[in-house]
């Protein structure tokens, strides 16, 4: 069960600390066009704990998709998410990958769980709140989403997430601008009770160059991303949908982060919980050895030149984001070369 403490504290906090909680482009920019970032071990990193909850009871994960969805993007997100907890996918899997996030634990030594199960979605085809989504209306589509009079989400306090997937034609508060997306909790004054949630929009039609990298180029760089060495061809996303193989890396990367931070208390590099640098941050652009300078590090191409650097159900490859390891002090991915 998540200890859900210091909720009025943290409120205070809440409007100048959701900006930091988030897969920011603007850091994502400086790091890519930096030689190299924190793939090799680095005693820079001042990675804390303070004493918060990390998710360490199995996760029941609901899923509100907000506008209108392709079968086949939804596909791959829910494999995807099934993914995780899977044993019976070779390795490198996403199972192996989450293995460095379960390696947080919290006050009492316990990690982070490894049983992460989609329990239910929620439909949001109307666009129950517009098209032009802020940051608190997420809270707000929450709501709608377990009190709705039609198959409505359960409202779990004890071991619930909720992944907010915002379509196409989806405006969001500082997306494609600032964020590619973010993480927080709820407040219960709005939803009824506190539950971690995390939003991540769909950027193959607003800024895939931002948001799916690296399968799409920023447009201000003016040329296509370094790969793999000797092969300049573009990497093709190996699901064949830019925008929903490019969401998968920042659902991993807030998957990753609300667990061992869910309450902003938790797991964080830096003096300021307002702004903290989570276990993905630290992470940024890194998919594999030798990563750095915009170069996606070391991964996999198969024969139509579909870049992936792990295995998941149903045959399906993704490319995901490393995370930081605290054991090694680096980031690292089941694909390493060391």
């Amino acid at each position: 069960m998540y200890k859900l403490q210091a909720f009025y504290y943290f409120l205070l906090l809440s409007l100048s600390c959701a900006s930091s909680l988030a897969f920011s482009w603007s850091q994502n920019k400086r790091l890519f066009n930096q030689a190299k970032n924190y793939e090799g071990s680095s005693d820079l990193v001042n990675l804390e704990y303070h004493m918060g909850p990390v998710l360490a009871s199995p996760v029941n994960l609901y899923i509100i998709w907000y506008g209108r969805w392709k079968p086949t993007q939804q596909a791959i997100i829910r494999d995807f998410i099934h993914s995780i907890s899977s044993s019976s996918v070779p390795y490198p899997s996403v199972a192996d990958w989450w293995k460095t996030a379960r390696l947080y634990t919290d006050q009492t030594d316990s990690n982070i769980t490894g049983n992460i199960f989609l329990s239910g979605e929620f439909y949001d085809s109307r666009y129950s709140h517009g098209g032009y989504l802020s940051r608190l209306d997420m809270q707000k589509i929450i709501k709608n989403a377990v009190t709705s009079p039609s198959r409505a989400l359960p409202l779990n306090p004890h071991n619930g997430l909720y992944l907010i997937l915002t379509s196409y034609d989806v405006q969001v508060q500082d997306f494609c601008r600032a964020v590619c997306g973010f993480h927080y909790f709820t407040f219960p004054t709005i939803v009824g009770v506190t539950v971690p949630y995390a939003w991540v929009g769909y950027s193959g039609s607003q800024c895939p160059g931002m948001c799916a990298y690296p399968f799409a180029w920023p447009n201000y760089s003016g040329k296509p991303p370094p790969r793999t060495k000797g092969d300049s061809n573009m990497m093709h996303a190996p699901n064949g949908d830019v925008g929903a193989d490019g969401m998968i890396s920042v659902i991993a990367h807030e998957l990753a982060e609300v667990s061992s931070n869910p309450l902003v208390n938790a797991w964080y590099a830096g003096d300021d919980p307002t702004a903290p640098n989570e276990i993905a941050d630290l992470c940024l652009g890194v998919y594999g050895s030798g990563a750095g300078g915009g170069y996606v590090g070391k991964v996999y191409k198969d024969y139509w030149g579909n870049g992936f650097n792990m295995n998941g159900v149903n045959k399906r490859k993704f490319l995901v984001q490393w995370i930081w390891n605290p054991l090694k002090r680096k980031c690292y991915g089941p694909n390493a070369m060391d």
